[in-house]
Protein backbone atom coordinates (compact mmCIF):
# COMPACT_ATOMS: atom_id res chain seq x y z
CA UNK A 1 0.00 0.00 0.00
CA UNK A 2 1.59 2.99 -1.32
CA UNK A 3 0.91 6.55 -2.23
CA UNK A 4 2.33 9.47 -4.10
CA UNK A 5 3.23 10.71 0.11
CA UNK A 6 5.47 7.77 0.24
CA UNK A 7 7.46 8.98 -2.84
CA UNK A 8 7.55 12.09 -1.50
CA UNK A 9 8.33 11.65 2.22
CA UNK A 10 10.38 8.63 1.59
CA UNK A 11 7.94 6.34 4.27
CA UNK A 12 6.90 2.97 3.54
CA UNK A 13 3.68 3.39 4.97
CA UNK A 14 1.42 6.45 3.74
CA UNK A 15 0.30 7.07 7.61
CA UNK A 16 1.18 10.48 9.26
CA UNK A 17 1.30 10.00 13.23
CA UNK A 18 0.84 12.68 15.42
CA UNK A 19 1.91 12.75 19.00
CA UNK A 20 3.22 14.99 22.11
CA UNK A 21 5.55 12.28 22.43
CA UNK A 22 8.99 12.21 21.23
CA UNK A 23 9.48 8.81 21.97
CA UNK A 24 6.39 7.99 19.58
CA UNK A 25 6.99 9.55 16.92
CA UNK A 26 10.57 8.14 16.18
CA UNK A 27 8.89 4.26 16.85
CA UNK A 28 6.18 5.77 14.62
CA UNK A 29 9.18 6.72 11.93
CA UNK A 30 11.31 3.91 12.45
CA UNK A 31 8.55 1.77 11.72
CA UNK A 32 8.13 2.89 8.18
CA UNK A 33 5.49 6.14 9.00
CA UNK A 34 6.00 9.33 9.42
CA UNK A 35 5.99 10.79 13.22
CA UNK A 36 4.90 14.07 13.85
CA UNK A 37 5.78 15.94 17.00
CA UNK A 38 3.44 18.21 18.71
CA UNK A 39 5.23 21.34 20.02
CA UNK A 40 2.43 22.89 22.40
CA UNK A 41 3.50 21.13 25.12
CA UNK A 42 7.27 22.92 24.92
CA UNK A 43 7.07 25.91 26.98
CA UNK A 44 11.29 26.76 26.80
CA UNK A 45 12.82 26.79 23.00
CA UNK A 46 15.69 24.41 24.87
CA UNK A 47 13.46 21.48 25.88
CA UNK A 48 12.19 21.69 22.21
CA UNK A 49 15.50 21.55 20.83
CA UNK A 50 16.37 19.25 22.94
CA UNK A 51 13.59 16.72 22.19
CA UNK A 52 14.09 17.31 18.27
CA UNK A 53 18.09 16.57 19.08
CA UNK A 54 16.99 13.16 20.47
CA UNK A 55 14.51 12.80 17.48
CA UNK A 56 17.34 13.51 15.09
CA UNK A 57 19.58 10.44 17.26
CA UNK A 58 16.64 8.50 17.23
CA UNK A 59 15.06 8.06 14.26
CA UNK A 60 17.72 5.80 12.12
CA UNK A 61 17.90 8.61 9.56
CA UNK A 62 14.23 8.31 8.95
CA UNK A 63 12.17 11.36 8.42
CA UNK A 64 9.45 13.18 11.18
CA UNK A 65 7.90 16.68 11.35
CA UNK A 66 6.65 18.91 13.78
CA UNK A 67 3.17 20.22 14.75
CA UNK A 68 2.74 23.93 15.98
CA UNK A 69 -0.25 25.78 16.78
CA UNK A 70 -0.17 28.81 15.14
CA UNK A 71 -3.21 31.37 14.52
CA UNK A 72 -2.35 32.54 10.57
CA UNK A 73 -2.30 36.07 11.65
CA UNK A 74 -0.52 37.18 14.84
CA UNK A 75 -2.71 38.67 17.69
CA UNK A 76 -2.13 41.45 20.00
CA UNK A 77 -0.56 40.17 23.14
CA UNK A 78 3.23 40.48 24.80
CA UNK A 79 4.78 43.23 26.65
CA UNK A 80 1.83 45.46 25.56
CA UNK A 81 -1.12 43.29 26.60
CA UNK A 82 -0.59 41.26 29.88
CA UNK A 83 -3.20 38.85 29.02
CA UNK A 84 -3.65 37.10 32.73
CA UNK A 85 -5.58 40.78 33.51
CA UNK A 86 -7.69 39.48 30.87
CA UNK A 87 -9.28 36.57 33.02
CA UNK A 88 -12.10 38.01 34.78
CA UNK A 89 -11.30 37.06 38.43
CA UNK A 90 -14.95 35.08 38.44
CA UNK A 91 -13.66 32.25 35.85
CA UNK A 92 -10.79 32.12 38.73
CA UNK A 93 -12.74 31.47 41.36
CA UNK A 94 -15.00 29.17 39.41
CA UNK A 95 -11.56 26.81 38.39
CA UNK A 96 -10.79 26.71 42.48
CA UNK A 97 -13.68 25.74 43.43
CA UNK A 98 -14.44 23.21 41.33
CA UNK A 99 -10.91 21.91 42.02
CA UNK A 100 -11.24 21.92 45.91
CA UNK A 101 -14.57 20.28 44.94
CA UNK A 102 -13.13 17.50 43.04
CA UNK A 103 -11.07 16.59 45.70
CA UNK A 104 -7.49 17.98 43.63
CA UNK A 105 -4.94 19.17 45.82
CA UNK A 106 -2.85 22.08 44.74
CA UNK A 107 1.13 21.86 43.38
CA UNK A 108 3.99 22.27 45.38
CA UNK A 109 5.89 25.43 44.86
CA UNK A 110 8.33 23.79 42.19
CA UNK A 111 5.93 22.26 40.25
CA UNK A 112 3.42 25.00 40.20
CA UNK A 113 6.19 27.09 38.54
CA UNK A 114 6.24 24.62 35.99
CA UNK A 115 2.71 24.71 35.28
CA UNK A 116 0.91 25.93 32.34
CA UNK A 117 1.62 25.26 28.30
CA UNK A 118 2.65 28.30 26.72
CA UNK A 119 2.73 27.41 23.27
CA UNK A 120 -0.60 28.40 22.74
CA UNK A 121 0.92 31.97 22.30
CA UNK A 122 1.68 32.76 19.21
CA UNK A 123 5.09 34.61 20.11
CA UNK A 124 6.03 30.89 21.61
CA UNK A 125 4.94 29.10 18.11
CA UNK A 126 7.06 31.30 16.49
CA UNK A 127 9.94 30.29 18.61
CA UNK A 128 9.11 26.47 18.07
CA UNK A 129 9.56 26.89 14.45
CA UNK A 130 12.64 28.54 14.38
CA UNK A 131 14.13 25.87 16.34
CA UNK A 132 12.68 23.15 14.19
CA UNK A 133 14.35 24.55 11.59
CA UNK A 134 17.92 24.26 12.97
CA UNK A 135 17.07 20.69 12.70
CA UNK A 136 15.98 18.21 10.01
CA UNK A 137 12.21 17.64 9.82
CA UNK A 138 10.58 16.58 6.62
CA UNK A 139 7.30 18.76 7.44
CA UNK A 140 5.56 21.11 9.54
CA UNK A 141 1.87 21.44 10.37
CA UNK A 142 -0.50 23.70 11.84
CA UNK A 143 -3.29 22.78 14.25
CA UNK A 144 -5.13 26.27 12.84
CA UNK A 145 -5.14 26.37 9.84
CA UNK A 146 -1.97 28.36 7.46
CA UNK A 147 0.44 29.44 9.00
CA UNK A 148 1.53 33.07 8.55
CA UNK A 149 2.98 33.72 5.17
CA UNK A 150 6.57 34.50 6.13
CA UNK A 151 6.71 31.44 8.26
CA UNK A 152 5.31 29.21 5.18
CA UNK A 153 8.13 31.05 2.86
CA UNK A 154 11.02 29.91 5.56
CA UNK A 155 9.82 26.24 5.72
CA UNK A 156 9.57 26.13 2.08
CA UNK A 157 13.26 27.73 1.99
CA UNK A 158 14.31 24.59 4.09
CA UNK A 159 13.06 22.45 2.14
CA UNK A 160 9.58 21.47 4.17
CA UNK A 161 6.49 20.48 3.24
CA UNK A 162 3.55 22.60 5.02
CA UNK A 163 0.59 21.26 5.86
CA UNK A 164 -2.50 22.45 7.86
CA UNK A 165 -5.24 20.66 9.38
CA UNK A 166 -9.27 21.81 7.77
CA UNK A 167 -12.48 21.03 9.17
CA UNK A 168 -14.27 22.55 5.95
CA UNK A 169 -13.90 22.91 2.23
CA UNK A 170 -13.86 26.24 2.17
CA UNK A 171 -11.14 26.60 4.84
CA UNK A 172 -9.05 23.77 2.48
CA UNK A 173 -9.60 26.27 -0.55
CA UNK A 174 -7.80 29.33 1.44
CA UNK A 175 -5.11 26.94 3.08
CA UNK A 176 -4.08 26.17 -0.46
CA UNK A 177 -4.33 30.15 -2.04
CA UNK A 178 -2.31 30.86 1.21
CA UNK A 179 0.54 28.61 0.51
CA UNK A 180 -0.09 24.97 1.68
CA UNK A 181 1.08 21.63 0.39
CA UNK A 182 -0.88 19.37 1.82
CA UNK A 183 -4.29 19.73 3.86
CA UNK A 184 -5.06 17.34 6.43
CA UNK A 185 -9.33 17.04 6.78
CA UNK A 186 -9.59 16.25 9.94
CA UNK A 187 -13.18 14.70 10.97
CA UNK A 188 -15.70 15.78 13.95
CA UNK A 189 -14.61 12.57 15.65
CA UNK A 190 -11.18 13.32 16.05
CA UNK A 191 -9.25 14.49 19.41
CA UNK A 192 -8.62 17.99 19.99
CA UNK A 193 -9.41 20.68 17.72
CA UNK A 194 -12.05 19.95 15.98
CA UNK A 195 -14.79 21.14 13.34
CA UNK A 196 -18.33 19.88 13.04
CA UNK A 197 -18.41 17.48 9.71
CA UNK A 198 -17.83 14.02 10.16
CA UNK A 199 -15.04 12.34 8.37
CA UNK A 200 -17.31 10.41 5.58
CA UNK A 201 -18.94 13.63 4.30
CA UNK A 202 -15.51 15.93 5.08
CA UNK A 203 -13.10 14.08 3.26
CA UNK A 204 -14.50 13.67 0.08
CA UNK A 205 -15.69 17.11 -0.29
CA UNK A 206 -11.78 18.29 0.79
CA UNK A 207 -10.22 15.72 -1.97
CA UNK A 208 -12.32 17.67 -4.54
CA UNK A 209 -12.24 20.99 -3.68
CA UNK A 210 -8.27 21.39 -3.76
CA UNK A 211 -5.46 20.25 -6.17
CA UNK A 212 -3.05 19.24 -3.57
CA UNK A 213 -3.11 15.60 -1.79
CA UNK A 214 -5.13 15.49 0.92
CA UNK A 215 -4.88 13.04 4.54
CA UNK A 216 -7.83 12.00 5.69
CA UNK A 217 -7.86 12.22 9.62
CA UNK A 218 -10.54 11.50 12.71
CA UNK A 219 -11.96 8.59 14.06
CA UNK A 220 -9.28 6.51 12.05
CA UNK A 221 -7.75 3.63 14.04
CA UNK A 222 -8.18 0.58 12.25
CA UNK A 223 -6.81 -0.88 8.84
CA UNK A 224 -10.11 -1.00 7.54
CA UNK A 225 -10.76 2.57 7.79
CA UNK A 226 -7.06 3.04 6.49
CA UNK A 227 -8.49 1.75 3.32
CA UNK A 228 -12.29 3.68 3.49
CA UNK A 229 -9.86 7.04 3.51
CA UNK A 230 -8.09 6.07 0.60
CA UNK A 231 -11.28 5.21 -1.04
CA UNK A 232 -12.82 8.68 -0.61
CA UNK A 233 -9.90 10.38 -2.46
CA UNK A 234 -7.60 10.41 0.27
CA UNK A 235 -3.74 10.19 -0.35
CA UNK A 236 -2.69 8.53 3.22
CA UNK A 237 -3.95 9.22 7.14
CA UNK A 238 -3.28 11.41 9.78
CA UNK A 239 -3.80 9.19 13.34
CA UNK A 240 -2.85 11.14 16.46
CA UNK A 241 -5.48 9.19 19.40
CA UNK A 242 -4.75 5.52 18.64
CA UNK A 243 -1.19 6.12 19.65
CA UNK A 244 -1.82 7.15 23.10
CA UNK A 245 -2.53 3.30 24.02
CA UNK A 246 0.96 2.21 23.09
CA UNK A 247 3.59 1.06 25.31
CA UNK A 248 5.85 4.36 24.08
CA UNK A 249 3.51 6.29 25.38
CA UNK A 250 4.78 7.42 28.80
CA UNK A 251 1.81 8.86 30.97
CA UNK A 252 0.46 8.56 34.70
CA UNK A 253 -1.42 5.36 35.80
CA UNK A 254 -4.51 7.39 36.31
CA UNK A 255 -4.60 8.22 32.49
CA UNK A 256 -3.93 5.27 31.46
CA UNK A 257 -6.74 3.48 32.81
CA UNK A 258 -9.02 6.31 32.17
CA UNK A 259 -8.13 5.38 28.16
CA UNK A 260 -8.38 1.80 28.25
CA UNK A 261 -11.85 1.99 30.36
CA UNK A 262 -13.09 4.64 27.73
CA UNK A 263 -15.51 3.99 25.29
CA UNK A 264 -16.34 5.80 22.25
CA UNK A 265 -19.01 7.36 23.50
CA UNK A 266 -17.01 8.99 26.61
CA UNK A 267 -15.58 12.37 24.40
CA UNK A 268 -16.94 15.91 24.58
CA UNK A 269 -16.71 18.58 22.20
CA UNK A 270 -15.75 21.77 24.41
CA UNK A 271 -14.17 24.95 24.41
CA UNK A 272 -13.03 24.61 28.03
CA UNK A 273 -9.52 23.39 27.20
CA UNK A 274 -8.29 25.87 24.87
CA UNK A 275 -10.81 28.50 23.85
CA UNK A 276 -12.10 26.54 20.64
CA UNK A 277 -13.05 23.53 19.91
CA UNK A 278 -11.79 20.55 20.71
CA UNK A 279 -12.56 17.05 22.19
CA UNK A 280 -11.69 15.75 25.37
CA UNK A 281 -11.78 12.75 27.47
CA UNK A 282 -15.38 13.36 29.53
CA UNK A 283 -15.37 13.33 32.85
CA UNK A 284 -15.84 14.90 36.13
CA UNK A 285 -14.12 18.11 35.62
CA UNK A 286 -15.57 18.38 31.73
CA UNK A 287 -18.92 17.87 33.73
CA UNK A 288 -18.66 20.28 35.93
CA UNK A 289 -18.35 23.12 32.75
CA UNK A 290 -21.64 22.09 31.72
CA UNK A 291 -22.95 23.10 35.21
CA UNK A 292 -25.26 25.83 35.87
CA UNK A 293 -22.17 27.72 37.73
CA UNK A 294 -20.04 27.31 34.77
CA UNK A 295 -19.01 30.28 33.19
CA UNK A 296 -18.56 30.60 29.41
CA UNK A 297 -15.17 29.43 28.61
CA UNK A 298 -12.75 32.44 27.38
CA UNK A 299 -11.40 32.81 23.90
CA UNK A 300 -7.63 31.49 23.08
CA UNK A 301 -5.28 31.82 24.56
CA UNK A 302 -7.15 33.19 27.82
CA UNK A 303 -9.03 29.89 28.16
CA UNK A 304 -5.64 28.01 28.29
CA UNK A 305 -4.19 30.43 30.43
CA UNK A 306 -6.97 30.23 32.94
CA UNK A 307 -7.01 25.84 32.81
CA UNK A 308 -3.02 25.61 32.71
CA UNK A 309 -2.34 25.21 36.26
CA UNK A 310 -5.73 23.73 36.85
CA UNK A 311 -4.71 20.74 33.96
CA UNK A 312 -1.28 19.67 35.89
CA UNK A 313 -3.36 20.03 39.37
CA UNK A 314 -5.67 17.41 37.80
CA UNK A 315 -3.01 15.47 36.12
CA UNK A 316 -0.46 14.92 39.03
CA UNK A 317 -4.13 14.41 40.97
CA UNK A 318 -4.04 9.96 40.54
CA UNK A 319 -7.58 10.22 39.82
CA UNK A 320 -8.75 8.90 36.11
CA UNK A 321 -11.90 10.57 36.59
CA UNK A 322 -10.53 13.91 36.17
CA UNK A 323 -7.90 13.78 33.85
CA UNK A 324 -7.89 16.60 31.29
CA UNK A 325 -6.59 14.79 27.36
CA UNK A 326 -8.05 15.64 24.23
CA UNK A 327 -8.94 12.11 22.32
CA UNK A 328 -11.04 11.35 19.71
CA UNK A 329 -13.90 9.22 19.71
CA UNK A 330 -11.87 5.78 18.47
CA UNK A 331 -10.46 5.57 21.96
CA UNK A 332 -13.14 3.17 22.19
CA UNK A 333 -10.68 0.71 20.31
CA UNK A 334 -7.67 1.23 22.65
CA UNK A 335 -8.37 -1.73 25.11
CA UNK A 336 -4.58 -2.60 25.67
CA UNK A 337 -1.32 -1.36 26.02
CA UNK A 338 0.94 -2.60 22.64
CA UNK A 339 3.84 -1.20 20.93
CA UNK A 340 3.75 1.43 18.61
CA UNK A 341 5.85 -1.07 15.56
CA UNK A 342 2.74 -3.77 16.26
CA UNK A 343 0.25 -1.21 15.96
CA UNK A 344 1.47 0.08 12.97
CA UNK A 345 1.71 -3.74 11.30
CA UNK A 346 -1.83 -4.73 12.25
CA UNK A 347 -2.99 -1.30 11.09
CA UNK A 348 -1.14 -1.88 7.13
CA UNK A 349 -1.94 -5.80 6.97
CA UNK A 350 -6.05 -4.81 7.66
CA UNK A 351 -5.31 -2.19 5.26
CA UNK A 352 -3.69 -4.50 2.96
CA UNK A 353 -6.28 -7.54 3.50
CA UNK A 354 -9.30 -4.70 3.01
CA UNK A 355 -8.15 -3.41 -0.49
CA UNK A 356 -7.22 -6.68 -1.48
CA UNK A 357 -10.79 -7.88 -0.87
CA UNK A 358 -12.43 -5.11 -2.39
CA UNK A 359 -10.52 -5.51 -5.76
CA UNK A 360 -12.31 -8.80 -6.17
CA UNK A 361 -15.50 -7.20 -5.83
CA UNK A 362 -14.86 -5.56 -8.92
Amino acid sequence: MRTELCERFGIEHPVLGFSPSEQVVAAISRSGGLGVLGCVRYNDPDELDAALTWLDQNTDGRPYGVDVVMPSHEPTEGAAVDLDKLIPPGHRDFVERTLLRLGVPPLGVDESRRAGVLGWLHSVARSHVEVALTHRPRLIANALGPPPADVIAQAHDHGLVVAALAGRADHARSHVAGGVDLVVAQGYEAGGHTGEIASMVLVPEVVDAVDVPVLAAGGIGSGRQIAAALALGARGVWMGSVWLGTAEYQTSAALREALLKAGSSDTVRSRIYSGKPARLLRNRWTDSWDSEEAPRPLPMPLQNLLVAEAHTRLMESGDPTVVPMPVGQIVGRMNEVRPVADVLADLIAEADETLTRLGKLV
